[in-house]
């Protein structure tokens, strides 16, 4: 497979994601903050929730798309035993508190599932008494890195309840044959600095925006963005957002519909000015160049007029009810195909205003299961799935998603 991301809304034909396991279930309810989680889930659940949205995914990509579960991915590169050494010494130097050291044979005698076992649900069946939390928000696998064009960008985690996921994805891209291609290439964010996929929205393969949020600092940004310029990105838009829980990424209060459509908590971005910087090369240096609104901002770089749909609709009430449950975080299938929570109705019905065909997940399935989806000019279909559980974790479709291929606009 190609790896190459030009645009957020591109057919989809490549995308790694993770089903919730039992590491969700491992979540006690005193150390939920902890795990940067709101509520406990229950997994039986979350995982038929996840699996009917992959169906629609699944749906809506051409034959040869691929679904990839991220734990087969990691499954294969643990047999390779430089993988595993590599993957253990970073879990142990950035672990420090953990004493890992202490078990560090073990570890190494761990065999691939074993050792995916001991990372993503903390426990080491040959060890009573030595564990560490679980990883829980490895369904949210869009925060573990970022196709820009043909690059791929590694995050690493602010919290360090998901630098274990850091340590997983740089492991992959290090070791595993998908990302022979990008490897030499990828862009690293360490020590201090963090960045999170979520952050990171691809207008084009020369145009990005970055959020500067909660979960990305300014130093990662600076050094991400740097990456980016250096390889064929022209222009970076800094997006400054409220450093709170409620809009943790950028793409928990904006997200891409249509080329020229895009889904908007109004608070944060239509009521926000001078809260955006343009940044480009000039020689060696980089330059910047404030700019008055994101939506400006987009129409200035791109020459195209946007249109930014209320999440939540007019209703004040209702846009910060339904931005909570991620009705601003929908995921595109393909140009004007979306997919986003159903409890999420004011944001759905308006839109229906803006000309979109409202589905519920088995409509679309049973509509296109059959012959296959291909997508039309001009075709703008607003996708609704259940995810009354998912949901508790704090992430939309965008959120459970990593594309690695998407073909490109024309």
């Amino acid at each position: 497979m190609d790896i190459n991301v030009s645009s957020e809304i591109g057919h989809l034909q490549g995308v790694i994601v993770h089903t919730p396991g039992h590491e969700v279930s491992l979540v006690n309810p005193e150390l939920k903050d902890e795990l940067l989680f709101d509520d406990i889930i229950f997994e039986e659940d979350a995982r038929i929730e996840h699996l009917d949205m992959l169906e629609v995914f699944k749906t809506a990509m051409p034959s040869n798309g691929n679904v990839i579960e991220i734990l087969d991915l990691l499954t294969e590169v643990f047999k390779n035993e430089d993988a595993r050494l590599f993957f253990i010494e970073q879990l142990i130097r950035e672990f420090p508190e953990e004493n890992l050291h202490v078990v560090e044979k073990k570890l190494r005698k761990l065999d691939p599932k074993e050792l995916l076992v001991f990372v993503t649900q903390g426990y080491l069946e040959r060890s009573q008494g030595f564990s560490l939390n679980p990883s829980p928000n490895l369904l949210f696998t869009r925060d573990l890195a970022a196709v820009v064009g043909d690059n791929i960008l590694i995050s690493r985690a602010a919290k360090k309840a998901r630098l274990r996921e850091s340590l997983l994805m740089e492991t992959l891209v290090e070791f595993h044959p998908l990302f022979e291609n990008v490897r030499e290439q990828a862009i690293k964010i360490s020590g201090h600095q963090s960045i999170e996929g979520g952050d990171v929205l691809v207008v084009s393969d020369k145009l990005v925006l970055i959020g500067m949020s909660e979960r990305t600092s300014f130093s990662g940004l600076m050094k991400g963005t740097e990456g980016l310029l250096n390889s064929g990105v022209e222009t970076v838009l800094a997006v400054d957002i409220p450093k709170q829980r409620s809009s943790m990424h950028l793409d928990t209060i904006f997200t891409f519909a249509d080329e020229s459509e895009c889904i908007v908590f109004p608070p944060a971005i239509l009521e926000q000015k001078n809260n955006v910087v343009a940044l480009f090369k000039d020689g060696d240096s980089i330059k910047t160049e404030m700019k008055s609104s994101l939506q400006s901002a987009l129409e200035e770089e791109t020459g195209r007029d946007f249109n930014f749909i209320k999440c939540g609709g007019e209703d004040r009430t209702n846009q910060f009810r339904e931005q909570w449950t991620d009705g601003a975080n929908v995921f595109a299938l393909a140009p004007g195909v979306i997919v986003g929570y159903e409890r999420n109705t004011n944001t759905f019905n308006t839109l229906v205003d803006h000309g979109y065909d409202l589905m519920n997940q088995y409509e679309f399935v049973e509509e296109y299961g059959k012959e296959g989806f291909t997508p039309k000019d001009g075709q703008k279909i607003a996708i609704s799935f259940q995810g009354h559980e998912l949901c508790r974790g704090r992430g939309g479709a965008r959120c459970m998603t990593l594309p690695i291929s998407r073909k490109p606009l024309t």
